[in-house]
């Protein structure tokens, strides 16, 4: 039984948050003894392996995403190694330690010894001095007290998306973005249309004018379905909520978090920051019965010009897919479109002003192949705050929906006191009731 009481976590992000950026978070009990002391001491860079600048790995979170980040990793770059993992479920990361070195041979170097279980394991991974990078693929909950120890221990950090699922986890991720930068260690996040050519170069052309002023955009994450896993026997709550973790909000931060984040970092990103305040509807009818999670969130982004950008997420059996991103401008449109699909820019008259096909494979390597290179020329890349600001865009515009109120950013990230981790996380052990948010009853918090 490990048992992570809010006291030691409340101990870390006092140090980090020195500028007055961090609130109460409520997990961890071993969130770095020795980090703790390191954040508030003079930082140096984490040095990199000496002598042939081989960037050693440890892998947090063993699921798809993560075995999937380590692949992407060890293919884009020859002088990185996987020298350690964790995961709470031990035997998922052996499978995935197996499944890898069949894979990358003799680069990933991780014994048994070396694989971790269990709530706490990700500690011991950080708390590892031949660990120069951790890259961060747990439920997207954990995501922030996992980035905050990361820093604390000056490790370079790979931190998949969203980077948080409430206000005081964005809170802590600022922070920690502004703890990287000062100490030069890197923080890359898994926003990969950040690194696909279609959408630089569309986004580019959109800055240089090429279809007027932008007056709108809309942003879609509309798709069949996602997986719901059973319980199985004998599992605690908390075991199950986090086996389950994709339809307990305190875990996922919902669909629009979880998934759609990409569209509404696009936002961000052709926006230039994040919106004044979000106006917010859905519904409820299709999902399992435990299940927290809405069937959709439609959210209008009002931005201090006035312009509206309008995002639609759902999850509807049998209906139509649609993941695209469409900017309106005064003299054309801009077609941003998900995957492979690349990007298209037509005048009003409907004539191609500019193409280019799409490579999602390729972007995935190529944010692990620059936070590699940033690492190696000590040149840190450090990215958290754009990708907290994203997902808290998703933050924002959720709780709009779930309470029928007008969310503002300025409330969300100065005012609000939400904070949905539990206090006291125990596998086995007790998680929150599970129960649907509806409008009217639940309030902005």
């Amino acid at each position: 039984m490990h048992e992570h009481s809010r006291r030691e976590f409340l101990a870390l992000t006092a140090a980090v948050g020195a500028a007055g950026l961090v609130t109460p978070h409520g997990f961890g009990s071993e969130l770095s003894r020795a980090g703790r002391d390191e954040l508030t001491q003079a930082a140096n860079p984490q040095v990199v392996s000496a002598g042939n600048q081989v960037v050693r790995i440890g892998l947090i979170g063993c699921g798809g995403r993560g075995s999937g980040a380590a692949n992407d990793t060890l293919t884009a770059n020859k002088n990185v190694r996987i020298v350690a993992m964790a995961d709470i479920d031990l035997a998922k990361a052996k499978v995935a330690r197996d499944a890898l070195k069949a894979e990358h041979g003799e680069r990933v170097d991780v014994t048994d010894e070396r694989i971790f279980g269990g709530i706490d394991g990700y500690q011991k991974v950080i708390d590892l001095k031949d660990v120069d990078l951790v890259i961060l693929a747990t439920a997207p909950g954990f995501r922030p007290i996992h980035i905050a120890a990361a820093v604390g221990a000056k490790k370079h950090v790979f931190a998949e998306k969203p980077v948080c699922v409430d206000t005081a986890g964005y809170r802590v991720c600022c922070a920690a973005h502004d703890l990287a930068k000062s100490q030069g260690t890197a923080i890359v996040t898994g926003t990969q249309y950040r690194r696909q050519p279609s959408f630089i170069e569309g986004i580019k052309r959109i800055r240089e004018g090429m279809i007027g002023e932008v007056v709108g955009m809309t942003a879609r994450y509309c798709s069949n379905g996602i997986w719901y896993r059973e319980r199985l026997p004998g599992m605690s709550d908390m075991e199950y909520q986090i086996y389950n973790w994709m339809h307990f909000i305190w875990l996922s931060g919902d669909q629009i978090a979880e998934q759609a984040v990409h569209n509404i970092d696009v936002i961000h990103w052709v926006m230039g920051g994040p919106p004044v305040r979000a106006f917010a509807s859905g519904s409820r009818w299709n999902r399992p019965a435990d299940s927290e999670m809405w069937d959709s969130i439609s959210c209008d982004f009002e931005f201090a010009n006035g312009r509206i950008c309008s995002f639609t997420g759902r999850h509807w059996p049998n209906a139509d897919n649609q993941l695209d991103n469409v900017v309106y401008g005064s003299r054309g449109i801009a077609y941003l479109r998900a995957f492979d699909a690349g990007t298209q820019i037509f005048d009003h008259a409907g004539n191609e002003l500019f193409s280019i096909k799409g490579n999602l494979g390729a972007a995935y390597r190529q944010e692990h192949k620059e936070c590699v290179e940033s690492i190696i020329v000590k040149k840190p890349i450090v990215e958290l705050r754009q990708t907290a600001e994203s997902s808290m865009m998703a933050v924002m515009g959720r709780e709009a929906a779930y309470s029928g109120q007008i969310a503002t950013w300025d409330f969300m990230t100065k005012q609000s006191k939400l904070d949905l981790m539990p206090k006291l996380v125990t596998i086995p052990g007790d998680a929150p009731a599970p129960f649907v948010r509806k409008p009217g009853e639940y309030r902005l918090q």
